[in-house]
């Protein structure tokens, strides 16, 4: 306080003036500043959060996808014991957003294909890595994506889970993984199916209409393909 009180003396406040009014006009001044900038961070945080796969994903800090060249999708597992069907609509949908993407090329590898009793079976087997080799020469690809359909429910309403992975098969190490549910009565889910729609509008892309990706299985199956495929791409300035 005598640090102060001592400027207040040299101070060239005029008569009448209290010296320490400026000190506080700026000191509000700065605060008001930190409030507004920590409200709009906050919101920010608050929408991104909102809209995104949050901690459901993971994305390898050291790899560069841009790097990988070629990768092989193969067809999606069902896991859910009923619905055979889906799972190959499930893996089209997937596909086409991954492309979208535009960050490597993209090939598919269907059930039928001569080329699938090549993809390893027990990834935590000691055999992995030769399997991954024999995969990478006979696909002519760098990486390996694949995974399961976790859940599918069509009704009471739409439920659709995935585990996917993305492998480089040079060294066998996880590129990027994602493990999430998404349910058509979620009220999260909801509010990123209107994003989704309004964003389809605005880049020019045949419009959606809202109720139809939350009663459609084809709709709902490109809704969740987009929101997977989104997470490949790491969020600028990180």
């Amino acid at each position: 306080m005598q640090t102060y009180n001592n400027q207040a003396k040299q101070s060239p406040a005029g008569p009448g003036k209290n010296p320490y009014a400026d000190h506080r006009a700026g000191r509000k001044k700065v605060l008001s500043a930190a409030v507004v900038l920590l409200g709009l961070l906050c919101g920010c945080k608050s929408e991104r959060e909102n809209g995104a796969m949050v901690n459901s994903y993971y994305l390898s800090p050291t790899k560069d996808l841009r790097r990988l060249g070629r990768v092989a999708l193969a067809e999606l597992e069902n896991r859910t014991a009923v619905y055979p069907q889906f799972p190959p609509e499930m893996t089209d949908a997937l596909f086409l957003a991954v492309q979208k993407e535009q960050l490597f090329g993209l090939t598919m590898i269907h059930r039928d294909d001569k080329d699938w009793q090549t993809l390893p079976e027990n990834l935590n087997s000691v055999e992995t890595l030769r399997q991954l080799a024999k995969t990478r020469e006979t696909l002519h690809c760098n990486a390996l994506l694949m995974g399961t359909v976790t859940q599918y429910k069509p009704y009471p309403h739409l439920v659709v889970g995935l585990r996917l992975q993305l492998l480089d098969l040079t060294d066998g190490q996880l590129v990027w993984g994602l493990e999430q549910v998404w349910d058509s009565a979620d009220q999260n889910i909801q509010k990123r199916i209107s994003a989704y729609a309004k964003g389809q509008v605005r880049s020019g892309a045949e419009p959606i209409r809202e109720e139809l990706v939350a009663v459609s299985t084809l709709s709902f199956a490109k809704f969740v393909a987009y929101e997977a495929a989104r997470t490949l791409e790491r969020e600028k300035g990180r």
